[in-house]
Order: C-alpha cells, then sequence, then structure tokens
C-alpha cells in the first residue's frame, strides 16, 4: 500500500487533529503535505511502516571526467602543438591523441569569454560586455549570471558529476568580491562544489592579493618562501580528485582549471627562467618566422598562407628586433624567458594533473580540453615595463612625466620584486600568425590554441587522421558539445523555469573527422567598439579609434578562407558584401544586448548608486583581515585621504606595521623599528622611507594625510598627536589597479610594501597595544575621471 492509500497518512492524523475540520483539512498553498509522493507506506509506528528511500542523482555508467584548463592571454602559437619553441611535453602527448582546433574562436577579452565558456551563449546576453570591472547600469553590462542561464557546472552537477574549480573566476564584478557581499555570483552559487583561487582579474602568482577558498577570503600573513600561484591551484586540485576518490571511486568529475597565468604581472620561479635562458636573444622577427614555419610543416595552415607584416595599426605599432638597443636587448630577452618560463610551469603543472589521472587509471575515460581566454596582449607597449601597474592604467589624461617603467635589476626581472610585462613585439609573436592582440577583434585577439583529448571516446578517425581540424568553431560551441560527449542533456526548464536558449551548438561530429562540415557559419562579436561578423567565408571587422564615429567607412572584409590571416581587405571591391554583413552585425547586436556602445561620454567609469557606500569612512580594528582591494581603493584613489591610526600603549621595545596599503607594485605602510615611527612609500616599485622620528612610550593617535595636488601626485604628511613630523612630496598617485593588495591594520600580509623590512622581519606584527584605523576619504582631484566626466556632462547641458 502507497502512502496515499494508507489513512494514518492523511492530512487529519499529519497535523494531529481528530476530523476534517482540523486546520490541515482544507489544505493551503502554502503548506506541503510532509508525506505527499511518498513512495513507500507510513503507520503510526515503524513495525506498521514500510520504508521507501529517494536515490542520489547519479551519472550514467561509464560519463567521462571533463578537465578543462583556460589560460589567461595566451597567444595562438605559445604551445608545442600549434608551432611553439617553448617545451611543452604534457600538451604535446594531449594533441598526438586528440585533436587540434586551428579555426577555434573567442572573446578578446576575459570575462567575456568566461561567461560565453561556461554558459553557452553570446556573452552580452549573459551581461558580460566587458570585464566585470565596470557597472555603467545597462542589461548587457550587469556582471552577473541570470538564473534561468544554467552553467556548464551547475548542468554536470545535476547530472551526478563533482565539481571543482580553481584559479581565476572574474565573473564578479570587483565591487562585490569582498567578504560582505551576498556572493550569488561567486563560484560555488554557479554550480561547483569546490573552489580556490582569486575571483578577479589579476594577481601576483609570488603574493596572490586576496586567495579564496569556497565561499570566503582566507586570512593569510605570510606564504611559504617557495609559494607559487601556478603550483599552489595545482596542489588544490589533485587534493580534490583525490578526496573524491577516496570517497566514491566511481562518481565522474568535471575540473576547471583556469590559470591567472600568463596575464601580467609577469611572474616565474627562477628555476623554470633558466631553462628559457638565451632562447629569445634573436629577436621576435626571428620567432615569428620560426614559429610560422612550423605551424606550415604541422599542416595548421595552407602552404600558401602569408604571415602578415609587422603590427602597424595605429597605437599597435611593433619595429623592426634589429632596431632595437643593444643595451636593451637583454632586457628585452629576458621579458620573453620569463613569459615562456610561465608557460613551461602551466604544462608541468598539466602533467602533474594527467600523471594523477594515469595512476587512477582514468587518463584515457577523461576529456581534456586546454585553451586560452583570449589571444596575446599588447598591454606592455612598446618598451615593456618593470611597473606593470603603472603601465596598466587607462586614463587618457595622463601627464607627459608619467613613465611606464622604472629601474630595476635584471635578475629581479620575473622574480617576486617586479611586475613585469614584455613589449608588444613579443605579443606579436605570440600571436603568430595573426595580427594585433587581446582586445581586438581581428584574429589576434580571438584566434587561439584549442586542444581536445579523449582516447576513450573520441579516436583518431583513420592511420592517417593527423588531429588537425580547420573548421570554424567558436566559444559558446564548447558547453553543447562537453555535455554532448557526456551523454548530459541541456533542459529547456530548471528548477521549474525556463532556460534561455543556447547560441553554440555541439561540434562532436567535427571531433570526430576532419571532413565533418562546422555548423557555426555565423557570429558576431563586439569588444569597446571593435567589432566583426562572421559568415562563411567572409569576416567583417573593424579596428575601432576610441571615441569616433561608428560607421560604415571603418569596415574591413577578408576572405578568411583562402586569407586566414586577413592581409587583403576586400571591401572596396565588395561593397555590396560589407552593406549585407554590416546589417547582420546590427540585426546581431540588438538581438544579443549589444547596444549601447562605448564612446568618449566616459559610461564606463562610472558606477551604480550604491558604491557610493564604500566611500563612506571606515573604523578598521585590529585584528580585522585584510580589507578586499577595491573597497580600499575607493577610499583613496584619486583624492586626499586620511589614516588615523590609534595606539592605546606603546612601550619602549614594541615594533611592527601599524598600517600597510600596498605590495611590491606600489603601496605604502607606517611601521615602528628601532624606537622609531617610519613612513615608507613604494611608488609602483620605486621605494621612498622617510624617518618620522623617535615614537616614545605612552598612547598615541599617529596620522598619515594625503593631499593631492596637480599632475597625478600626492603629498603626504605624517602627524603624532597633532604634529607634523614627517613629509614625502610629490610622488605619483596610486591608481588602476595600485595598490593590489588591500588595507591592513597591525600588520604587512603576503607581498609586502617595504622588501627590506620584509627581508628583516616578515610581515613584521606590531606587539604595542594598537585599538584601530580610521580611513575617511576626503575630496576627489580636479582630474579624477569621475569628476572630469560630470564636469563635461554639465557642461553639455548648460550649452544645449
Amino acid at each position: 500500500m502507497t502512502a496515499s492509500e494508507n489513512p494514518g497518512t492523511s492530512a487529519s492524523d499529519a497535523s494531529g487533529t481528530s476530523g476534517p475540520s482540523g486546520p490541515s483539512a482544507t489544505g493551503s498553498a502554502r503548506r506541503r503535505d510532509p508525506y505527499a509522493g511518498f513512495a513507500g507506506r507510513v503507520g503510526r509506528t515503524f513495525a506498521a511502516s514500510e520504508p521507501a528511500w529517494t536515490g542520489k542523482s547519479a551519472a550514467r555508467p561509464g560519463a567521462p571526467n571533463i578537465v578543462v584548463v583556460l589560460i589567461d592571454d595566451m597567444g595562438y602559437s605559445d604551445i608545442g602543438p600549434f608551432g611553439s619553441e617553448i617545451p611543452t611535453p604534457t600538451l604535446d602527448k594531449l594533441a598526438e591523441r586528440g585533436v587540434r582546433l586551428t579555426n577555434y574562436h573567442t572573446m578578446p577579452l576575459c570575462s567575456p569569454a568566461r561567461a560565453a565558456l561556461l554558459t553557452g551563449l553570446n556573452p552580452h546576453r549573459v551581461g558580460y560586455s566587458f570585464v566585470a570591472n565596470a557597472d555603467p547600469g545597462f542589461p548587457g553590462y550587469a556582471m552577473e549570471i541570470a538564473d534561468d542561464i544554467p552553467t556548464l557546472p551547475q548542468l554536470l552537477h545535476d547530472a551526478g558529476y563533482a565539481t571543482f574549480a580553481v584559479g581565476k573566476w572574474h565573473l564578479v564584478r570587483d565591487s562585490a568580491s569582498n567578504a560582505a557581499d551576498d556572493r550569488r555570483n561567486w563560484p560555488l552559487q554557479k554550480g561547483f562544489d569546490r573552489y580556490y583561487g582569486v575571483l578577479e582579474g589579476l594577481t601576483s602568482l609570488f603574493h596572490p592579493h586576496q586567495l579564496v577558498r569556497d565561499n570566503s577570503p582566507l586570512d593569510i600573513d605570510e606564504l611559504p618562501d617557495d609559494y607559487y600561484y601556478t603550483d599552489d591551484i595545482t596542489d588544490e586540485a589533485l587534493g580534490m580528485i583525490k578526496s573524491l576518490r577516496a570517497h566514491d571511486a566511481d562518481k565522474p568529475f568535471f575540473l576547471y582549471v583556469a590559470h591567472n597565468a600568463v596575464h601580467g604581472p609577469l611572474q616565474a620561479k627562477e628555476a623554470d627562467i633558466e631553462r628559457q635562458r638565451g632562447r629569445y636573444d634573436g629577436g621576435w622577427d626571428a620567432l615569428r618566422e620560426t614559429r610560422f614555419a612550423q605551424q606550415i610543416a604541422d599542416g595548421l595552415f595552407p602552404s600558401d598562407t602569408r604571415l602578415p607584416r609587422r603590427n602597424f595599426e595605429r597605437g599597435h605599432e611593433v619595429g623592426a628586433w634589429d632596431d632595437v638597443p643593444e643595451e636593451t636587448r637583454a632586457l628585452y630577452a629576458r621579458y620573453m624567458e620569463v613569459y615562456a618560463a610561465m608557460v613551461d610551469n602551466i604544462d608541468q603543472n598539466l602533467g602533474r594533473v594527467t600523471a594523477l589521472l594515469e595512476d587512477l587509471g582514468e587518463l584515457d575515460n577523461t576529456i581534456i580540453v586546454f585553451t586560452s581566454d583570449n589571444g596575446g596582449t599588447g598591454e606592455g607597449g612598446a618598451e615593456g615595463t618593470r611597473a606593470y601597474f603603472k603601465r596598466f592604467i587607462h586614463h587618457p589624461g595622463l601627464p607627459d612625466d608619467w613613465n611606464g617603467d622604472v629601474e630595476r635589476e635584471l635578475d629581479l626581472v620575473g622574480g617576486p620584486r617586479s611586475l613585469i610585462h614584455y613589449p608588444r613585439g613579443w605579443g606579436m609573436a605570440s600571436n603568430t600568425p595573426f595580427r594585433l592582440y587581446k582586445g581586438q577583434t581581428y584574429a589576434g585577439g580571438v584566434r587561439v590554441p584549442f586542444v581536445l583529448s579523449w582516447p576513450a571516446g573520441l579516436p583518431r578517425a583513420s592511420a592517417d587522421d593527423t588531429g588537425v581540424r580547420g573548421q570554424y568553431q567558436y566559444v559558446t560551441d564548447l558547453l553543447p558539445t562537453l555535455l554532448d560527449l557526456a551523454g548530459v542533456e541541456r533542459p529547456e526548464e530548471r528548477g521549474g523555469a525556463p532556460t534561455q536558449e543556447l547560441d553554440g551548438g555541439s561540434f562532436t561530429p567535427v571531433l570526430a573527422s576532419p571532413s565533418a562540415p562546422s555548423e557555426h557559419v555565423e557570429q558576431y562579436s563586439e569588444m569597446t567598439g571593435n567589432r566583426s561578423y562572421y559568415r562563411h567565408p567572409y569576416k567583417l571587422v573593424t579596428q575601432h579609434q576610441f571615441g569616433a564615429e561608428y560607421d560604415d567607412g571603418e569596415w574591413a572584409l577578408y576572405d578568411i578562407e583562402s586569407d586566414p590571416t586577413e592581409i587583403v581587405d576586400l571591401a572596396d571591391l565588395y561593397p555590396d558584401v560589407v552593406k549585407e554583413l554590416s546589417q547582420a552585425w546590427e540585426e546581431a547586436a540588438w538581438r544579443n544586448g549589444v547596444f549601447p556602445l562605448a564612446d568618449a561620454s566616459g559610461a564606463l567609469v562610472f558606477r551604480g548608486p550604491d558604491e557610493e557606500a564604500l566611500r563612506r569612512p571606515v573604523r578598521i580594528l585590529a585584528g580585522t583581515p585584510e580589507l578586499e582591494r577595491y573597497r580600499s581603493a575607493k577610499l583613496t584613489s584619486f583624492r586626499d585621504f586620511e589614516a588615523v591610526i590609534e595606539i592605546a600603549r606603546h612601550g619602549a621595545e614594541d615594533a611592527g606595521v601599524l598600517l600597510s596599503h600596498g605590495d611590491q607594485g606600489g603601496g605604502y605602510s607606517v611601521y615602528v623599528e628601532d624606537g622609531h615611527l617610519w613612513f615608507a612609500f613604494n611608488e609602483y616599485g620605486v621605494l621612498h622611507t622617510v624617518d618620522a622620528g623617535e615614537l616614545a612610550p605612552g598612547p598615541h593617535v599617529v596620522a598619515l594625510h594625503a593631499h593631492t595636488r596637480p599632475r597625478f601626485r600626492w603629498d603626504f604628511v605624517v602627524t603624532v598627536d597633532g604634529d607634523d613630523v614627517a613629509w614625502l612630496e610629490g610622488v605619483h598617485l596610486l591608481i588602476g589597479m595600485a595598490p593590489l593588495q588591500g588595507i591592513s591594520v597591525g600588520v604587512d600580509r603576503k607581498s609586502p610594501v617595504s622588501w627590506p623590512v620584509y627581508e628583516r622581519h616578515g610581515s613584521f606584527r606590531y606587539t604595542g597595544d594598537l585599538r584601530a584605523v580610521t580611513y575617511s576619504p576626503g575630496a576627489p582631484a580636479a582630474y579624477d575621471p569621475e569628476t572630469v566626466l560630470r564636469t563635461l556632462r554639465e557642461a553639455a547641458a548648460t550649452y544645449e
């Protein structure tokens, strides 16, 4: 007898009433019968009842594991299977047993690409028109994955998979990356069982600024001397797999390894750099030629494919290596050695993952995907930099004396004391054989390496199948393909609500056969005004100049079947095709939520009104975990500020850091050492240290006052109990992503502001009785971006 047949489970019995007049007899839309749908039998006692159990969701027998390895800012030619000289033996083996998609396209920037990969939808539809560092107040910039868009981990989790993620997330808005946020767009809320990594878009690989485990930022003072982030996230991934297998021998898993490497700042372990010594002394021109020759030899392109001339477009020009001054070449070569060492290290760590899978006997039945979020970058500028955060600033009003580099000894380049990026000539070589870089809709920004291996499920089609696939595929195709391979259906409803339709489609037939046609024959793209539209065999594309009008005059047209490197512009020959495809782009843009397009109005600078709360004064008690980067920046960026330090008791022997904000890329600290009060200011790698005199025993109020002055500079004054005791004048403001590390009270956590102090004392916790530090942001500078744009808007409104 079922529960519904058993009078012992009626609503009247369940409610404790004796007849139909009881409060439950009439039912309620808000009250569910606890026995409804129970498959067993319920009596008044266990003896009179029959149990039934609801089974857990389980994957189909033999379902493959899935590992997706996503690299950050890796160019098309940076791994062995795509022409690189960098040794990548693990990837070589995967390519030998799998397939290489040589015509795989992605978005030109990281957050949009990640949103498309994990949802199968065009990124503007998901709300990621840009990186998750903006909030201009339009649907395409919502920076949140809506509940009716199920993610790949959610769908696999529903199908019985364990789901793990390590590394870069960058799908939560920077203002929502703190411990007070509701976390609705953090990894666990989007389908992952476990997560370890960095929520934001970049970090130091030696001293990551805010590590998060699952749903909680970690409170860390110091990291081991041999710490390296790429190794660390791999350690965590291996631990997740081992823990799963210790508890369940059969459950398949999805592992998402989203590396912060090779995004700037470029940093690598000395042993890895050493293996690259001398490899790049010949320069980027020779490297590009060598890589292209290898690509042709490997059959990645037809033999008649041409290598474009060096990037020549305005603002992206690359000069000849022969024209680089002899005294500069060693530094430039060192930059590329560091980059290559990072790629080498990624391959080593992927080798650790495949070795574990082999030990478990699961390597053959694991789908492994390796690709990049976008193409290689030119953000290092023409000369490169040893002060990444000084170069990585997007402000049109920087003064002429703003030097995007600092002096740094060659043997420190690439280590924890330098934050470097290579010159864009190496970025051009990284994207061989394509034009331009990350951020552009030309191929250099959107064509990236793609390797997929699954020996048990995708053996080679024939003995002469090289595994090379030249069909066009797009990042939105990956989710439906992986679901297809895993035998998982994407539902039209989830949680009782309809799911949004996919934009991508499975390319399983292409994986199985080199002659299968691509079903993805049209695709729009847009990033900060750079646009493209692909309709086989043509690609319509712009290199949009910021602030220029959007008109058909900026379109270029290429036949990418015969001209994959986009050399011959056919726009003047085929104006009807230009008109047809530009109209198709316009229609796709409205359908996908692309508008409004970025312009000179500066909308991306402004944030929603809720963010004003982040500029309120804050009193940070001693012992408080580090204040998150973005919240910290809102207190200091482009403005005057005051930090008041309350010391309840200072003894003659007490010492340590009272306040720190920042790291080796830029920051400031106030500390006590040898009985003296000191102020240290790290100006994007240049350290200024000021002796503020003896600090007598007793209670004190120490204050740091920052005053903006013209040309993006600060003057600082340190006071003790109201008296001025030290001054530092005319140092550059810390803006953009600097300081990367947030505010700490009573300690200088992880990456230090002052390396000499760190060498002497480590994180140097203060030993006296420190109560709190109160930050009070003051008036913004006249060149504060919001102030400038607001003034321009008001002037325009008055004129109208």
